[in-house]
């Protein structure tokens, strides 16, 4: 069956960095654009970055642009977040989906927080 497992989140003090790390299977990633999003407290889930089937177009939320990097390895079936400049706004828990009408089940996310 469809599985997304997210990691690679932790506690980083503002200006710092994480990678986040998307594990998918069950269907075939190639076939699919994919994104990642996050949820803070209180607050519904956003996108954050999307990236195209092949890799070749990135999108991204005005709030993360030119401090996230979105990137994927469909031999891999892995899907990846860089985040650099980290900031306490950007706290959410982080979760990754392919890019389709019907979002497939989401996996557990990963916490990220932001705070010294």
């Amino acid at each position: 069956q469809v599985q997304l497992v997210e990691s690679g989140g932790g506690l980083v003090q503002p200006g710092g960095s994480l990678r986040l790390s998307c594990e998918a299977s069950g269907f075939a990633l190639s076939n699919y654009g994919m994104s990642w999003y996050r949820q803070a407290p209180g607050k519904e889930r956003e996108l954050v970055a999307s990236i195209s089937y092949l890799g070749r177009t990135t999108n991204y939320t005005d709030s993360v642009k030119g401090r996230f990097t979105i990137s994927r390895d469909n031999v891999k079936k892995m899907v990846y977040l860089q985040m650099i400049s980290l900031k306490p706004e950007d706290t959410a828990v982080y979760y990754c989906n392919a890019n389709r009408v019907l979002p497939f089940p989401w996996g557990q996310g990963t916490q990220v927080t932001v705070s010294s």
